[in-house]
């Protein structure tokens, strides 16, 4: 029996980058926490730090 041509390993397309990071669910979950919690501290940090000093009464 002669092997058929679709069972190459040349035949086998390999993913590209962008779809497995896109198929990793995990990561994704690690991307979106550290997104968030990066982009809302340095918001917070960033109101502090520019809030004017007050006066004490």
């Amino acid at each position: 029996m002669d092997p058929s041509p679709n069972d190459s390993p040349e035949s086998v397309e390999k993913l590209p980058l962008g779809q497995r990071l896109f198929d990793n669910m995990y990561l994704l979950l690690a991307l979106g926490l550290l997104v968030m919690f990066g982009v809302f501290t340095g918001w917070g940090l960033w109101e502090i730090l520019s809030m004017p000093t007050s006066t004490l009464p």
